[in-house]
Formats: structure tokens, C-alpha cells, sequence
């Protein structure tokens, strides 16, 4: 198996990170595997799966170089740089999904080819014996990022969010074991400074004083990623809960009785969560959130209770059945 041995300093360094450009590749992904794992998901694929099979169609290079970089076992590493969480100069905003791609569109035409060969276990074919790889691979990603994320990225973001929050709130609770343990398939905290990243049988690596990067994706992908010597990164699929319910439908009926604003937040509780993520899924803000959290505890419709140090709330049967009655 796969485990990397993590000092203290490592740990105590690591940073959650949301990163436009591995949202964007898991999406790439999501195209290519053609399968969704939420309706979220599979509402976006029916949408764009088309046109992406209409653009591999026309640019069979581009669509053969990345189905060899995006190999099950082993991404090309220039596809998938290790998200950088350091923090921007004040008045400036974080890294933007352009200066991200501008890492992958920048790296030097031997690396791009010995990475696909990496990929394929084996020489590359003489049609990808080439020098820009990593162009056109940064092209492809540049359309799925205009074309299907970027429109809905701040609903992505605020999904992002909220499940990089429930994290955070389980590191608190119970330290980087509990945080880590099913981030990912095959991921588990040995104990003894020890990660499995994955079952695959592979040497351990010694992170020595690198920084640990996790950075969560609304598709049902993850990979993991490194700058040697510096930084190192886990990539994966937030919360199932998270992903489906950023877009949950309000019924009608219900939102013209108690307000769509209040109905959305009694929608997305069918899933205990903190008022801090109804904040990031719902885009509203603190003080509104409150007070409907407010009145449907008022009305039996939700409950609450602490975990850790956080306050959850749910659902009860008569919000249960409140949502039912409204169809």
C-alpha cells in the first residue's frame, strides 16, 4: 500500500484549500468517466457530455493526450500541480483559475512527455512524441472551465466551503485521524506518523518538513499531488450530502407558505449541519440564516444539538413530513 510518513511540523502546517483548477480537472474527469454519482452531477453531465464528445471529436490529439494523462492508476503530475495555500497580499484576491492553469501551460516540454509516459507505464507512441502537450492539455481545461464551471462556480465554491467548515469542525473534535479517515478511497490514518493515501503497493515517501495540501472536489474523484520537495497534496470528493444538496429543489408549495429563503434552509437539513455551512450552501447571510433557523425551531420543524464545538441542526418528523406534504 501507498502511506506517506508525516512529522509534526508537516501536520501542524497542513491547510485545507479550494482550488479552481482541481475543481476543474474533476470535472474533466466526470466527462471522460461519462458517469455521474449524484443528480447534481448527473444533471450537469446530461448537459455537457454533448458538446465535450463534439470537441474531442474535433481535436482527436488533444482528446487522445488527455485520456493518456487522466489514466486510472497514475495522472500525468503536469495535469495536477499541488494547489499553493498561501495567503494573497491584503486587498487581493486568492489565486484566480487563470494563474492556476498558468503552472500546467508553463511546464517544460520534456517534463510534460516523460509525465505521459509515467502515465502509460511505458515510451509514449510516436503521434505524442511531442512539445505542446501541456498547451493543449491546458487549452482543453481552459473550455471546461468557460463552458461548465465557471458559470455555477460561486454555487461550487460555497459547496466547497462548507465541507472544507465540516472538516475543520471534525479536526476539532477529534484531530487529524477523525478529519482524515474516509476522506478518500483507501485513505486512513495509521497512527505512528503514518498516511495510506491509497492500497496501492508503492514505496512510503518521507514528507520531511513539507507542507500537507487537502483540497475537496464536487465530483466523486480525487488524486493526490506534489511540488517535491516543498508540498504535497490530497485531492477529493467533498460530502456526498454537500454535492447533492448544493442545488436541492425547494417544493413550490412549501416556499410560497414559509418562504423560499426559509424552506431552502429546512430543505438542506435533512443532513444535520451547522449554521456556518447553511451559510456557505445557501449564499445568505449569518443574521438570515439565524433567524430561520429561529423560527422553525419555534414551529418543531428542526432541532438542534452540540458536537463538539459546534451546534447542529436537523430536521424533525414534522419537518419530515411537512416537506412531503408540499411534494
Amino acid at each position: 500500500m501507498g502511506w506517506w510518513q508525516i512529522s509534526a511540523d508537516t501536520l501542524a502546517d497542513s491547510r485545507f484549500v479550494v482550488s479552481p483548477l482541481a475543481e476543474t480537472l474533476a470535472s474533466l474527469s466526470t466527462l471522460e468517466r461519462a458517469v455521474s454519482a449524484h443528480p447534481r452531477e448527473r444533471a450537469w453531465l446530461e448537459r455537457w457530455l454533448p458538446a465535450y464528445r463534439r470537441l474531442r471529436s474535433d481535436d482527436p490529439l488533444s482528446a487522445r493526450i488527455i485520456r493518456t494523462a487522466l489514466a486510472p492508476r497514475w495522472s500525468a503530475d503536469f495535469l495536477t500541480p499541488t494547489p499553493t495555500p498561501v495567503p494573497p497580499p491584503p486587498g487581493r484576491p486568492p489565486a484566480t483559475f487563470a494563474q492556476e492553469l498558468e503552472r500546467v501551460r508553463a511546464t517544460p516540454p520534456d517534463r510534460a512527455r516523460a509525465d505521459l509516459a509515467e502515465s502509460l507505464r511505458g515510451p509514449l507512441p510516436a503521434a505524442l512524441d511531442r512539445d505542446d502537450l501541456a498547451r493543449r492539455s491546458a487549452d482543453v481545461l481552459e473550455w471546461v472551465w468557460t463552458h461548465t464551471v465557471e458559470p455555477e462556480w460561486p454555487a461550487r465554491r460555497r459547496v466547497l466551503e462548507a465541507d472544507v467548515i465540516a472538516r475543520a469542525a471534525q479536526l476539532s473534535r477529534g484531530g487529524w485521524a477523525e478529519a482524515i479517515d474516509g476522506m478518500r478511497p483507501g485513505m486512513r490514518w495509521l497512527g505512528e506518523s503514518r498516511l495510506q493515501i491509497n492500497t496501492y503497493d508503492n514505496p512510503p515517501r518521507e514528507l520531511g518538513g513539507a507542507q500537507l495540501v487537502f483540497t475537496p472536489v464536487t465530483a466523486d474523484v480525487g488524486w493526490v499531488c506534489w511540488d517535491i520537495p516543498h508540498r504535497y497534496g490530497v485531492v477529493y470528493p467533498c460530502s456526498g450530502a454537500l454535492a447533492d444538496t448544493g442545488r436541492a429543489p425547494v417544493p413550490q408549495a412549501l416556499g410560497a407558505l414559509i418562504g423560499p429563503a426559509r424552506a431552502g434552509v429546512l430543505v438542506l437539513l435533512a443532513s444535520p449541519l451547522s449554521t456556518t455551512q447553511l451559510v456557505a450552501l445557501t449564499g445568505q447571510g449569518l443574521g438570515s440564516v439565524g433567524r430561520h433557523l429561529r423560527v422553525l425551531l419555534d414551529a418543531g420543524l428542526v432541532r438542534r444539538r452540540r458536537d463538539g464545538r459546534s451546534v447542529l441542526y436537523f430536521r424533525t418528523a414534522a419537518g419530515d413530513g411537512l416537506l412531503r406534504a408540499a411534494g
